[in-house]
């Protein structure tokens, strides 16, 4: 096989690793490895992500075991030197540190980022300068006046580059200060100023649903390319080969959440195989849109490393399987005090009668998720109903027992834009108010005593 720049490779055991298929060589070129090498150290998936060693063929035919591959430390070589860069802390070398800008693109779900040097260290976002992007290359300005600005907002400790490094989550405006059409966390940040708002403290919990796919063919992890899994039932919150696709994903997320700073809560598998969940919350206000946010850029940059693909469609895969939504959870300060069960109530009443205007706003191609189907409502009939997954809104027992609590909207879809659906959600319960006549009508349509 040749000299690998001074650096060998040693093959233990007969355990697979997973994405990448490597084969012992053969034995001649094994007997190259000193026998007291102990400075091995298992390989990274950056490592192994592209590597690929051949048996020759007369070896191929005695086993067809996969073995765990340890990399022998050399200086020279390029491999050892891009990780020891990539994982090196900067913190005792410089003050200064890496802050990767964060914004929304073009297409209102699509997330893009660039990094600058800070002189120091920050606590708060109105410490980092405002900074600027090429709008025309991602289709939020035109070529002649190209120029969009970065606002900070909110910031974030960095899981991929450790140290006092942060992500910054940013809004977008024009050199004008306008706020562009795709900046929908400036609406939002609008309605949660209002002292009604404030008084009533909004709290959000979120579970954002999202599919992985396999590369290259975009069919779901886990799936036989062009082909099908058993039916659903065995999937969801499952533990096993055969049942569970995409786990290191899902925790490798989970941790660098909780690293970051993220208001994360938990997470599952779903019940189609290859899609997950994590929860967001309880986050108060215009918090829970730059925390969800900060969770999926993370879980972009997960996916990538890993070689998978990233899916926030509602209905990945049409027939008899679930659709991915963004089931929102939410809750006022009434609502939780005694008595909030007649303020939820209320708050019911208000969202059927601005179903068509949430329906709207919840996401691309929800049509195909809401369908009566699969645990949820159809999308043109408003429904609510006790411990019902099949109605637009869910109230929990536990709030009818106790006669207070939240309520569950269940008909976002996993690529909606949380600052839109937390801000719609404040104005229809807190700001909006119906005529007399129309919440008459609405309360004896949807049987409700209010």
């Amino acid at each position: 096989m040749g000299r690998l720049n001074r650096s060998y490779w040693v093959l233990h055991g007969s355990c697979g690793i997973g994405m990448a298929q490597i084969l012992a060589p053969s034995p001649q070129w094994q007997m190259r490895i000193p026998k007291n090498s102990t400075n091995a150290s298992l390989m990274t998936s950056n490592m192994w992500g592209s590597l690929l060693l051949k048996q020759n063929k007369k070896a191929s035919t005695k086993t067809s075991a996969k073995f765990r591959a340890f990399a022998i430390y050399s200086e020279n070589n390029a491999i050892n030197r891009m990780e020891d860069l990539l994982n090196m802390d900067v913190t005792p070398y410089t003050d200064k540190i890496i802050a990767e800008y964060i914004w929304i693109g073009g297409t209102g779900i699509d997330l893009r980022s660039k990094s600058r040097t800070i002189s120091k260290p920050v606590k708060h976002p109105s410490e980092l300068p405002k900074w600027n992007y090429d709008g025309s290359s991602t289709g939020q300005a035109p070529g002649e006046d190209s120029e969009v600005i970065l606002y900070p907002q909110a910031i974030f400790k960095d899981p991929f580059r450790g140290g006092n490094n942060i992500l910054v989550i940013c809004d977008t405006y024009t050199p004008a200060g306008e706020p562009i059409p795709t900046n929908k966390r400036y609406k939002a940040a609008e309605i949660f100023s209002k002292k009604k708002v404030i008084d009533e403290i909004p709290w959000y919990g979120i579970e954002q649903e999202y599919t992985l796919l396999q590369p290259n063919v975009k069919w779901p992890l886990g799936w036989p390319v062009g082909g099908y899994p058993g039916p659903q039932g065995p999937y969801y919150c499952a533990a096993g080969a055969d049942k569970s696709f995409g786990r290191d994903i899902s925790d490798a997320h989970y941790k660098a959440c909780l690293y970051s700073g993220i208001n994360i809560s938990g997470t599952n598998g779903e019940v189609m195989p290859g899609q997950w969940e994590f929860q967001v919350g309880p986050s108060v206000g215009i918090e829970a849109g730059d925390h969800v946010w900060c969770a999926r850029y993370i879980l972009e940059r997960i996916t990538e490393q890993a070689g998978v693909v990233l899916t926030l469609d509602p209905k990945p895969i049409e027939g008899d399987w679930n659709g991915a939504g963004c089931h929102t959870n939410y809750s006022t300060k009434s609502m939780r005090e005694d008595g909030g069960f007649e303020v939820i109530k209320k708050a019911i009443l208000n969202l059927s009668l601005r179903h068509k205007d949430h329906i709207s706003a919840y996401g691309e191609g929800n049509e195909r998720r809401l369908t009566g189907k699969h645990e949820t409502a159809d999308i043109n009939t408003f429904s609510w109903g006790v411990a019902n997954r099949g109605c637009s809104i869910r109230v929990g027992r536990e709030t009818e027992k106790q006669g207070k609590g939240y309520l569950e909207d269940r008909r976002p879809a996993s690529n909606m834009d949380p600052y839109i659906v937390i801000g719609l959600l404040a104005e229809t319960t807190l700001l909006w108010e119906p005529t007399l006549e129309a919440e008459a009508l609405a309360a004896q349509k949807l049987a409700m005593k209010v």
